[in-house]
């Protein structure tokens, strides 16, 4: 079934719409959930993204781009899940991603900082898309699927050292643009 017929069954309310959801990306989004969640919360995960994508469409309508829609809800209520259950400790993969995207982007805890939080996605969006495919795949897999960097050589077949290095000079390069468009304070 089509992404637009998808998108049809929610709009018509249609109970079908989850079941046919689950059936075409049901996969994928586990495994968005995964790199965060352990298997028993990322069950009860998956189901609370159908449930967001149920109340969330309508109103809106993402016919073109479903699964980017469902992965993003996928990701946030497992790194909200995840927050929720290590308060108190940290893990050591949510640390080390935290750690190297520390690198280029400032933590903003302001009112300007959530105003230029759109402004901020578009620069970034806008730096992944002049950058040559096997990079921005790298960086996506590294920090929006959180794949370690194992992970990605393998998928890909290239070394560690490349996967490291793309990454590290990536976020080099992301500094350089968020400085030059005013996101990062001078004394970082």
């Amino acid at each position: 079934m089509e992404d637009s017929e998808i998108v049809d069954l929610y709009l018509a309310r249609e109970e079908a719409a989850i079941a046919m959801t689950k059936e075409k990306y049901g996969r994928g989004l586990r495994r968005i959930i995964s790199s965060v969640l352990d298997e028993e919360a990322g069950k009860e995960c998956e189901n609370d993204v159908y449930l967001r994508a149920w109340n969330l469409i309508p109103p809106n309508e993402p016919r073109e781009h479903l699964f980017a829609f469902l992965g993003r809800l996928a990701r946030n209520l497992a790194i909200d899940e995840w927050r929720r259950t290590n308060a108190q400790k940290r893990k050591t993969t949510m640390t080390e991603l935290s750690e190297e995207l520390q690198e280029c982007i400032s933590d903003r805890k302001s009112v300007e900082g959530e105003i230029l939080a759109g402004e901020l996605k578009q620069v970034i969006n806008s730096f992944l898309e002049r950058k040559k495919p096997e990079e921005r795949r790298i960086f996506l897999r590294r920090y929006w699927y959180f794949d370690t960097v194992p992970e990605i050589s393998k998928r890909y077949g290239y070394t560690q050292g490349k996967v490291k290095s793309v990454l590290h000079r990536m976020r080099g390069e992301l500094r350089e643009v968020l400085e030059k468009e005013g996101y990062l304070d001078d004394d970082r």
